[in-house]
């Protein structure tokens, strides 16, 4: 729970102040009844007009003090609640970006978004709530119960039996009610889950016409999420019936008790009127303490899921004292095996021996499931391996500093990812620092000046979120750019110039072994003349190495490249098409 504290740490003094005022007010509003006795007994009953004048405007003193606490409460306990959700949203973003991919697979991106927003605004809420309905509740219910038994100790008791009668009740519906909220939380990540798929994929489900059935799928998780708020809400309702059977039933006790007593001469009549305004502060303290209750029910699922997120530790860090230089882009991979889930997993990689040159160009082939984009994460570090050494620059990637390795070792995805911005702002991803000559020469080398110099505000055209305004082989090709302004020891090329055609592919593999001849190159790739002019090209099959060697030498001696590389030859397909259907490719887990 001290994760979720820390953020508010920033707000003492406002929260200081918050329960300062919130106290000043109470204290306040608990006098005033009994400034009213006075005027009944002394004033209107005694004929005292000047009595009368003194009480009433000590009254009227004592509301504008209230009123002027409960705005100093009120405004520094909403800067410190929003300051809270503020720096709670800040606390677990900065932890997410601490998380290996292996932390990333074990909470989803809905579930992540959901405990940045929904469930920090109950946190949120929450703490606004103790901060003046939690501090105000208990202080003018102690400071009522006082006063009660300094007027009568005799109607004292009315007010504990219905205390432990309301507290029972509460508790019940708390026991039962924070459960079902959990499941509700829950809800919400599958809810957010379908809106994020669909409408990162509307194009798709436009093309296919899958409207109703997406329309469907999203009726059922809202429906699922309906039926549990339905369930746990209902519940929560209960306390309004507790509250008010507790309200009358106090009413009853204390006008029959109180009736005798003043009868009996030992209450005046304005002691009794000032009881039955502290029986309305006690039952409202207690129906603000049920709306405290009910908030943090909901919010202890909250927290629950947000302490999820923050006590996550993750899989891959620094070491103790890192190496920060990268010799030289020298790989290897020491009988590497490989498994998502680490130690319950099945591999998906199995006893990797590969030894690369530094400058070295080197090709990956193979089928879809074969552990080639699997292979590759593990020389940025993004996975650790489960057994095995892969060492980059003759040092074990566990021995350097994070930054430092990912600076040294660039990677092109297939699926690559701009963000909302400019074209030159995307581009400085790869090196903020670069120059206009910089950016212009690194899309030179990635062959996207061609469509740049046709675009009418050329690097400064805006790049939709996502990308969305550009093509897929356009946007291959400015995530090359990108990487290559980093000037890497490494540069992985994971299938990411599959949206182009085969004389840009070509043009771009040229000018890469132009413009960065000295830096290690591994090109994943689906097409043979993607990768026959690398020095070596690597063969994979169902997660291990099936053969090395040179396009030549693979022709020759191995019949998986061999039967690939005749069929895309003959135009008829490609590792995952049905032209090479007599290659023994297996199919499984790709990353």
């Amino acid at each position: 729970m001290s994760a979720l504290a820390a953020p508010l740490g920033r707000y003492r003094r406002e929260s200081a102040l918050a329960v300062a005022g919130t106290v000043g007010e109470v204290v306040m509003e608990v006098f005033l009844p009994l400034i009213m006795a006075r005027v009944i007994d002394e004033g209107v009953e005694a004929g005292n007009v000047g009595a009368i004048a003194r009480y009433g405007a000590a009254m009227v003193a004592m509301a504008l003090l209230s009123l002027g606490f409960g705005l100093v409460a009120g405004y520094f306990s909403a800067k410190a609640s929003v300051g809270y959700g503020c720096g709670l949203r800040e606390a677990i973003f900065d932890k997410v970006q601490t998380y290996s991919f292996a932390n990333i697979d074990r909470f989803s991106t809905a579930g992540l978004v959901t405990r940045m927003t929904t469930d920090v605004t109950n946190l949120q809420n929450a703490v606004q709530m103790l901060l003046r309905i939690a501090v105000r509740s208990p202080v003018m219910l102690v400071s009522s119960l006082v006063a009660c038994a300094t007027i009568s100790r005799d109607l004292a008791p009315v007010f504990l039996v219905a205390i432990v009668f309301l507290a029972a009740v509460l508790g019940l519906i708390m026991s039962r009610a924070t459960r079902l909220f959990t499941r509700v939380f829950d809800t919400y990540d599958d809810l957010n889950a379908s809106v994020q798929e669909n409408v990162g994929a509307i194009r798709v489900v436009k093309a296919f016409v899958r409207e109703r059935f997406e329309n469907e799928k999203f009726r059922r998780a809202a429906d699922r999420l309906y039926r549990l708020f339905v369930r746990a809400e209902s519940l929560v309702a209960l306390n309004n019936p507790a509250m008010m059977l507790t309200v009358y039933g106090c009413i009853l006790a204390l006008s029959w008790l109180g009736a005798q007593l003043v009868v009996g001469g030992s209450m005046t009549t304005g002691e009794l009127t000032s009881m039955f305004s502290y029986v309305m502060q006690v039952l409202m303290s207690l129906m603000m303490l049920s709306m405290v209750i009910v908030m943090l029910t909901m919010s202890m699922a909250s927290a629950r899921r947000i302490s999820q997120a923050l006590n996550e530790v993750p899989d891959i860090a620094d070491p103790a004292e890192p190496v920060r230089e990268v010799a030289d882009g020298s790989i290897d991979f020491d009988h590497v095996s490989f498994a998502y889930a680490h130690g319950t997993g099945e591999d998906v990689l199995h006893d990797i021996d590969l030894h690369i040159r530094s400058g070295e160009t080197i090709g990956v082939i193979g089928g879809t499931g074969s552990g080639k984009s699997s292979l590759v994460s593990l020389v940025s570090r993004l996975y650790d391996a489960s057994a095995g050494t892969v060492r980059v620059g003759g040092r074990d990637v566990r021995a350097y500093d994070l930054e430092a390795l990912r600076d040294n070792v660039a990677v092109v995805l297939q699926k690559n990812v701009l963000f909302s911005g400019t074209i030159a702002e995307n581009l400085r991803w790869g090196n903020e620092r670069a120059t206009d000559e910089e950016l212009a020469e690194a899309c030179r080398a990635a062959a996207a000046d061609e469509f740049i110099g046709r675009l009418p505000d050329g690097y400064e055209t805006r790049i939709e979120r996502g990308g969305t305004n550009v093509s897929g082989g356009q946007k291959q090709r400015l995530c090359i750019a990108r990487a290559l302004l980093k000037r890497p020891k490494v540069l992985i090329l994971d299938d990411s110039t599959s949206a182009v055609d085969t004389a840009t592919d070509a043009r771009i593999r040229a000018a890469l072994e132009r413009s960065i001849p000295g830096t290690t190159k591994i090109i994943i790739a689906q097409r043979v003349s993607s990768v026959e002019h690398a020095d070596r090209i690597v063969v994979m099959d169902d997660g291990r190495i099936d053969a090395v060697g040179t396009h030549e030498e693979l022709l020759a001696g191995n019949d998986i490249y061999r039967s690939v590389a005749e069929s895309q030859a003959e135009g008829s397909g490609d590792f995952d098409q049905e032209g090479a259907a007599d290659a023994p490719v297996a199919a499984g887990k790709e990353a």
